[in-house]
């Protein structure tokens, strides 16, 4: 569910000779925030920053790119056109980017370092070649036949990947190819991450090195006791039926087991998860020896989650810790094993905020490494020599991401050091050993600049400053650009709630003006940011609207006071304080409060939907894309989370979540968007409406994407629905000055 559209443009600067934002040219090329950048890396020798660009002709065609810290300079280490001219893209590969939500990519998406920092493994149109970074253009291809998650072993003797199912490995030192599993077909996968494991728990792999390459923990699972969901995709020149395992609210999910490998006898061992089929794998690890296998059992009801540490030579396992919730258990990834000492690095909301604490690996608390009135993002490195952690959080401005540096003895837990200074939105990726970080930096007048620094936040040089001058892609447009403000409202039960605002151009407070409410509302994300933002935003604000976000309860990076709000009934608070946005917006003097749109997607068409239910009297019309509409549609693990149980067991929670319990309500224009081929918000979520409304005898506008996922995108996609998305607010709200 998490679909976020993609956030970017925000800027106030004032250059001659200006032109207003097109539709057409925010969906053309080059990429107007200038050169950006993904998945950046220090390399484990210190020598190289490594990223993927796109291109300057497609920003969607991503390359290697190395900055050399030696000599200062920046170049294209791999160009993926030149290793795959035709790259073919298969469905299981398609369907794990929607996933990942990186379906309109296409060349190289992921890459990893030998831990010796001389080779980089690629993997490109379901190939794997690995790349000697000193001779980049002898790229040598080790594997093929759509391969899928490839790494480097820890110590580098092995290339692992998963390909139809099974877990293979190369020895690097004799060149052999070895496949460690042989059942994989049919409902059985091996060393993969299951959909809803994907798709809500944030997997991206299925199995695990042990840092001495010594064997490889891996998920296996059975997918035969999910339903099969029948589903039309229906395509510009065909319609395909596919049968999907969807595990929707209250259906069986798959069968779980994990598994211990041996890459050099493929001798298997199985760990035993317990009576209790009926759990979530939502983790694994190994202790810094090698000797534990560390695992993380959650509940079916999300209520509880066990930590458990199994014995590598013998297979016993003991109980960590166990964090228990009334509402549900978050997971994350801040498990971190130190290697100088016998302790490890874990995350809790056990407070009602997100915490760090050190353990030892008997399970023993020995401190909290943070606390106070805030908590952490993320944990993004730990120089144990130093006795630094460094996390992300928002502790001075909700609508921030600043970098911090904690004490890893727990002195001063509530005094966090802040390491990067500019106020606005920083994105830090830090080498292995914490000693230089790479800061990605980004406000509303400033587009991301890309600074290496040391851990004190001093500056060791610009990987890519991005000046906006007169040769950025942007210049050309920012005297027209309208400034991003911020404030809070309250809620009704006195919880502060973030907003942002975008006035119109030639902006008078004489004037009154519609407004395009954009939201999202779910839970874990955040649409409130002081970053560099979203340009559609800006090109409805340059048409004549006021352009207004808010956060409701639920919405992520806050205290779970705040998030555990929506806890049996989705909707419910969400729309209240959506409607006290609305109110708020209406007493401003600017404002036409007769002229309210509401836009969004995922989610956020849900939200739409709702609100319409809620207050046509004070929204004048509503676009909801892909929206949920029955909760019992959607799937296990995120439903059941925050609609709480099964739709058997809490009928009352998903009658009152869903939308057809308030459907009576809409009366505004409505503009219903869906793609045709959705297999996250199945199309179903939009027929049923369609069927609901024309049995209340409510007219409604249609749009609907032959062959279209949940994103809707391909470019042509993505212009075409904004441009839908416009002409339907114009149409409606149809007085905005001009």
């Amino acid at each position: 569910m998490r679909f976020l559209l993609c956030f970017l443009a925000a800027l106030s600067c004032v250059p001659a000779s200006a032109e207003r934002l097109t539709l057409d040219r925010i969906h053309a090329d080059p990429a107007l925030a200038g050169p950006s950048v993904r998945n950046l890396r220090v390399s484990p020798d210190g020598e190289r920053i490594t990223y993927l660009r796109g291109r300057q002709d497609n920003q969607f065609q991503l390359d290697l790119w190395e900055f050399n810290m030696k000599d200062k300079t920046s170049k294209r280490l791999v160009d993926s056109k030149l290793l795959v001219p035709n790259e073919a893209i298969s469905p299981e590969e398609q369907a794990r980017r929607e996933r990942a939500r990186t379906a309109s990519l296409t060349g190289i998406l992921n890459y990893s370092w030998s831990p010796d920092g001389k080779q980089l493994l690629v993997p490109i149109g379901g190939d794997l070649y690995l790349v000697d970074a000193a001779k980049p253009q002898a790229a040598r291809k080790v594997a093929s036949g759509n391969v899928a998650d490839p790494k480097i072993s820890p110590k580098g003797r092995y290339v692992s990947f998963v390909r139809k199912q099974n877990l293979y490995v190369i020895d690097l030192v004799s060149g052999t190819e070895k496949q460690l599993t042989t059942d994989g077909a049919g409902t059985i996968f091996n060393g993969e991450a299951e959909f809803v494991a994907q798709e809500e728990m944030g997997q991206r792999t299925g199995y695990y090195w042990a840092p001495d390459d010594s064997a490889i923990a891996y998920k296996r699972f059975d997918e035969s006791p999910v339903p099969v969901v029948r589903r039309f995709e229906i395509f510009a020149d065909r319609t395909d039926v596919v049968e999907q395992r969807y595990p929707a609210a209250g259906d069986t999910n798959v069968l779980v087991d994990l598994m211990i490998v041996s890459p050099v006898s493929g001798a298997q061992r199985k760990v035993d998860l317990g009576p209790n089929r009926d759990i979530y794998l939502v983790r694994a690890d190994w202790s810094a020896n090698s000797k534990q296998l560390v695992y993380q059992l959650q509940s079916r009801d999300q209520k509880r989650l066990d930590l458990i540490s199994v014995d590598a030579a013998t297979l016993a396992q003991r109980t960590l810790l166990t964090e228990t919730s009334k509402t549900w258990v978050s997971i994350h990834d801040d498990l971190r094993f130190l290697s100088k000492r016998n302790a490890f690095l874990w995350a809790s909301e056990r407070s009602g905020r997100n915490h760090l604490y050190l353990y030892d690996l008997d399970g023993k608390l020995l401190h909290p490494v943070s606390s106070g009135e805030w908590g952490i993002d993320n944990v993004l490195a730990v120089d144990e020599k130093a006795g630094r952690v460094y996390v992300s959080s928002n502790r001075d401005a909700v609508i921030d991401k600043q970098t911090y540096a904690l004490a890893l003895d727990g002195s001063g837990a509530d005094k966090p050091v802040r390491i990067t200074k500019g106020d606005g939105w920083h994105e830090a990726a830090f080498s292995r050993n914490g000693e230089v970080f790479v800061d990605t930096f980004s406000d509303p007048a400033t587009p991301p600049r890309i600074s290496i620094r040391r851990p004190d936040g001093s500056m060791v040089g610009w990987l890519e400053k991005n000046e906006l001058n007169a040769e950025h892609p942007y210049a050309r447009y920012k005297a027209d650009h309208l400034a991003t403000e911020y404030g809070t409202i309250k809620a009704n039960d006195g919880q502060t709630l973030y907003y942002s605002m975008i006035k119109p151009s030639d902006f008078s407070a004489a004037k009154k003006y519609p407004v395009f409410l954009s939201t999202y509302g779910g839970p874990h994300s955040q649409h409130v940011s002081r970053k560099w933002g979203n340009y559609f935003d800006q090109y409805m604000a340059q048409q004549g609207f006021v352009v207004f976000r808010l956060d409701n309860r639920g919405s992520w990076r806050r205290e779970r006071a705040f998030t555990d709000a929506i806890y049996h009934g989705l909707g419910k608070h969400e729309v209240e304080d959506q409607l006290s946005g609305i109110d708020w917006l209406g007493k401003q003097g600017f404002v036409d409060a007769k002229r309210i749109g509401v836009f969004g997607w995922s989610y956020g068409g849900y939200m739409t939907l709702r609100l319409l239910a809620a207050a046509s009297d004070k929204i004048a019309m509503g676009v909801a894309v892909a929206p949920v509409t029955d909760w019992a549609l959607y799937d296990t693990h995120y439903t059941e989370r925050y609609v709480g149980g099964t739709p058997k067991a809490q009928t009352d929670a998903y009658k009152s979540s869903g939308v057809f319990a308030h459907l009576d309500g809409l009366k505004s224009p409505l503009l219903l968007v869906h793609g045709m081929a959705d297999d996250n918000v199945l199309f179903t979520n939009t027929t049923r409406l369609i069927d609901g409304l024309v049995n209340r005898n409510v007219h409604f506008d249609l749009m609907t994407y032959p062959g279209a996922k949940h994103g809707i995108s391909s470019r042509p996609g993505q212009r075409h629905v904004y441009g839908t998305i416009e002409a339907f607010f114009k149409k409606n709200l149809a007085d905005a000055p001009k």
